[in-house]
C-alpha cells in the first residue's frame, strides 16, 4: 500500500473508537486519537528513507507496533503525570489515557501491517524470532485502484459513524 492506503485503513480502525468516544462524552479525544491514527499510518515505510534497514524489515514488525505503542504511552505519561501534578487542584488529563494514546498508536502500526499484507511482497512480522512470510497476494502495493478503495471504505466508514453517534 501507499500512504492514502494506509490511511484509509487508520481511518477504518478508527471508526469505531470515534464512535466510543464521541458517545462517551470525549469530543478532544476523538480529534486527538484520529489525528495520531492517521499521522502513524505510514511511519513503518520510514525504512524507505535510509540505507540502514531493509523495506519491509524491522518497522514492519509486531514488536516495532508495540514498541511505538510503548513509546507514545510513556511520553503521554510523563506529560500526564507533569501535567495533574502542575495543575494539583484537579486532575485535567484522565490516568488511562497513556494506555488509550499507547494503545491506539499500536493500531494504527498494525494496520499499516495489514495494508501490506494484502500485497504480493507481503511481510515477516514476527522477525527475528520466526522467518515465515504472510501474504494474501491481493493487490500490488502501487494499485491506484486499492488505495483509493481503501481511502474510500475508511472515509465511509467514518463518516457514517460520525453520522449515527452526531
Amino acid at each position: 500500500m501507499y500512504v492514502l492506503g494506509h490511511v484509509g485503513i487508520s481511518l477504518l480502525l478508527f471508526a469505531p473508537l470515534a464512535g466510543v468516544l464521541l458517545s462517551t462524552g470525549y469530543p478532544l479525544l476523538t480529534v486527538v486519537t484520529g489525528l495520531l491514527m492517521v499521522a502513524l499510518a505510514p511511519l513503518p515505510d520510514l525504512d524507505t528513507n535510509t540505507d540502514r534497514l531493509d523495506h519491509r524489515g524491522p518497522t514492519h514488525t509486531v514488536w516495532f507496533a508495540l514498541a511505538v505503542g510503548l513509546l507514545v504511552g510513556l511520553v503521554t505519561g510523563l506529560g500526564t503525570a507533569l501535567s495533574n501534578w502542575y495543575i494539583s487542584s484537579c486532575s485535567l488529563l484522565p490516568v488511562w489515557l497513556p494506555v488509550w494514546l499507547g494503545g491506539v498508536s499500536t493500531l494504527a502500526v498494525l494496520g499499516h501491517l495489514v495494508g501490506d499484507l494484502v500485497t504480493p511482497m507481503g511481510l515477516w512480522p514476527f522477525r527475528p524470532l520466526s522467518d515465515r512470510h504472510y501474504t494474501a497476494d491481493l493487490t500490488a502495493s502501487k494499485s491506484p485502484r486499492a488505495n483509493r478503495l481503501c481511502f474510500r471504505a475508511g472515509t465511509l466508514s467514518l463518516t457514517a459513524c460520525l453520522l449515527v453517534v452526531l
